[in-house]
């Protein structure tokens, strides 16, 4: 049978929605009548990403519950059973043969209803450091796939497979593609080139630092491609008139930006450093710590432990910023390391994995 009703739901980041994407389009190219819907939350950016990629999606009214007092709070309760009443109309009138969640507020009640249906289901855990909603949802999952070492202090032991997070697969020939990238991005050759990146909405700390720190990277005789997020392009895109600068508000083609790249530094979301180990390239992580446990540094630490990136904190950018770039940029040996051992921790074939995975359930 290939005619499958698959359901997905992820989003409220990117780092949640790509993954879908991800699984998805591997699992159309195995299954060409298979019917995917996707469950996302409205006004997040799944609502417009998703149906970019070619699939239909239902939004439910969910939010996360603020960490700090707000009055935002009081409407969780309503909010969430509004979502599972919607969930639970969705797989009615859809009858899913599995549901896979990528993480975000929609996938909690769209699994949980799923789950009691007894339909199959699988998570994929990007981070080093699960949410509350997999950690719940764990219990009743069939399967649960993860990209780090060490959650079955978290996870069901005998649930886990460890696959790595689905990633673009046009990032795994990025080594080929320099020449084309430095000519779509009108770089300079005879310059090293920074790559900047805040995620899918940006980052208002590492815009900061890079407007502070512009004409200190380019006594590096660097050249800079700035990606801040669409929340904060109208503010920092007058720096698109200085030399050897660019911003933009997202990058479509990332592939070519990694491949132009010669130093990145970056947040530390899942997505983002299982794209970067692929990449390969010297990377300086600056974790959010806005995010739910400080994942963003567990995920940082768990390659700079290896020796294979460099961290510095928001709380110390101050201090340590302009020693440590130039520590790394005095020493090609140090590039050369970083790149080395960073590329070690990819692991690529993650999409089919984690595919592979659904199919076994599908097929019980």
């Amino acid at each position: 049978m290939s005619a499958y009703k698959i359901i997905l739901s992820g989003g409220g980041t990117g780092g949640h929605i790509y993954p879908a994407i991800a699984i998805a389009n591997e699992l159309k190219s195995r299954f060409p009548d298979a019917k995917f819907l996707f469950v996302g939350a409205k006004d997040k950016m799944e609502m417009e990403k998703v149906p970019q990629a070619g699939y239909q999606i239902e939004g439910l009214w969910i939010s996360g519950i603020q960490r700090e007092l707000t009055l935002k709070n009081l409407s969780f309760p309503f909010k969430l059973v509004s979502s599972l009443l919607r969930a639970r109309k969705i797989v009615n009138y859809f009858k899913p043969d599995i549901a896979i969640g990528t993480g975000g507020f929609a996938s909690g009640p769209l699994l949980q209803i799923a789950t009691t249906k007894k339909i199959p289901s699988l998570i994929q855990e990007q981070n080093s450091y699960p949410g509350i909603t997999n950690k719940l949802l764990s219990k009743k999952a069939n399967k649960i796939c993860v990209a780090y070492d060490g959650l079955e202090r978290f996870f069901p032991e005998n649930k886990i497979v460890k696959t790595g997070n689905p990633v673009r697969q046009d990032l795994l020939d990025v080594d080929t593609k320099r020449e084309e990238a430095i000519k779509a991005f009108s770089l300079k050759s005879d310059k090293k080139t920074l790559l900047v990146l805040g995620g899918s909405l940006g980052a208002r700390q590492i815009n900061k630092l890079i407007k502070k720190e512009l004409d200190f990277i380019q006594t590096h005789n660097m050249q800079v491609i700035w990606q801040c997020g669409k929340l904060y392009y109208d503010k920092y895109k007058i720096y698109n008139n200085t030399k050897d600068v660019q911003v933009h508000a997202f990058i479509n083609n990332m592939d070519y930006a990694y491949a132009a790249a010669d130093v990145i530094i970056s947040r530390a979301g899942a997505i983002s450093v299982s794209e970067l180990c692929i990449v390969g390239k010297p990377v300086i992580f600056i974790p959010s710590p806005n995010v739910a446990e400080d994942h963003q540094t567990k995920n940082a630490l768990s390659v700079v432990e290896k020796q294979a990136g460099m961290m510095i904190k928001e709380a110390d950018l101050e201090v340590d910023f302009q020693n440590k770039f130039s520590q790394l940029m005095a020493s090609p040996e140090k590039q050369a390391e970083l790149s080395k051992n960073i590329k070690s921790l990819a692991l690529v074939n993650a999409t089919k994995e984690i595919v592979d995975e659904v199919e076994k359930l599908l097929k019980k």
